[in-house]
């Protein structure tokens, strides 16, 4: 990206007002993820700089304990590991944050994600990979990183947490959940009221969160492929609301995949919507569905504004996940 655009961004979004709770959020996907490498620190300034409501977290752990800012359990497709630790490969050739201790990561070079098998990368119209400087930075790191913007630009971003994989840190001897909660608590996330959420794809941690480590905190549960019957493009609703009324007794939102809410568009160009927004309201629920992306939108639309418009208007979602906070503000912001 051009630093001309880049400080347009900033300018842009330090001038303007908080969107207010009736608004729905644009949460930074990895950070402004369309533009540089996923999940560095200068990922999520860029975002905060356009914008974006809410910036995401997905956080692993290292060999001693530290919590670290990666999508993935794995090193070997987002830094330069196999380069820097040949031998500290697993039997199945993969390169684990877990066997690292924090100071070992800060060695390795953070880059655009590719392939593990090919090395291409996975969007290749992104930020060259394997070029500039980037590293993996704590959790720590980024809450104090998002806090002082907040602090200097008078514009608060909140912040979306990701417990990544809690069955398989269990399984290495480490309980992720109780790590992540104690350091988002040492910043000062700890209530309800404070602008932040915690998600999670496992369901039986999601209410471990909630119930057992008594997470005060808004929870989303994160939902991948479900085994609801589908009538049509639509759900059973008897089943979906079955699952919408267990979620909301220890969650207070959703985080279901696009194409869960959005099945394509009728003849008329209208959206083929699911009724999973519907219900999920019924119960109390927000929904908040990933990831748009300006360089990977459906086939049923070819512009991101109207992508943007199916599901912010025609499907009443509460905010959604996206690579690209700038676009996704600018079209929500002028979207009657």
């Amino acid at each position: 990206m051009r630093p001309t655009r880049v400080l347009l961004a900033l300018l842009f979004a330090m001038s303007t007002q908080i969107v207010n709770a009736e608004t729905p959020i644009v949460i930074a996907h990895r950070g402004a993820s369309g533009y540089l490498p996923e999940h560095t620190l200068a990922a999520k300034a860029l975002a905060h700089g356009m914008g974006a409501d809410y910036l995401e977290q997905d956080v692993v752990l290292t060999k001693d304990d530290q919590t670290i800012v990666l999508h993935d359990v794995h090193l070997d497709t987002v830094t330069n590991v196999a380069e820097v630790f040949p031998n500290r490969r697993r039997d199945d050739g993969r390169y684990y944050a877990i066997d690292f201790t924090a100071a070992e990561v800060k060695q390795l070079r953070a880059t655009e994600r590719f392939d593990a098998k090919t090395k291409e990368p996975v969007f290749p119209k992104r930020f060259p990979p394997r070029t500039s400087y980037f590293s993996i930075p704590t959790l720590a790191e980024e809450l104090e990183l998002i806090q002082g913007l907040n602090k200097s630009s008078g514009r608060e971003a909140g912040i979306y947490t990701e417990i990544k994989a809690p069955a398989w840190h269990r399984a290495e001897g480490k309980d992720i959940s109780k790590i992540v909660l104690a350091v988002l608590g040492r910043y000062g996330y700890r209530e309800r009221s404070d602008t932040a959420y915690v998600q999670c794809f496992d369901v039986a941690e999601t209410k471990r969160l909630r119930r057992e480590l008594h997470c005060r905190l808004k929870l989303v549960q994160l939902l991948g492929a479900n085994d609801w019957t589908e009538v049509g493009s639509d759900f059973d609703r008897r089943e979906l609301t079955e699952a919408m009324s267990e979620i909301a007794a220890y969650a207070d939102g959703i985080g279901p995949r696009m194409s869960d809410v959005v099945r394509g568009r009728r003849d008329n160009g209208d959206p083929l919507l699911t009724s999973l927004v519907e219900v999920a309201h019924q119960h109390g629920l927000v929904v908040h569905p990933y990831t748009l992306r300006a360089d990977g939108m459906p086939d049923y639309t070819e512009s991101f504004d109207e992508l943007v418009k199916f599901f912010f208007v025609d499907a009443k979602v509460d905010g959604f996940f996206t690579d690209f906070p700038d676009l996704a503000r600018r079209a929500r912001d002028r979207t009657p």
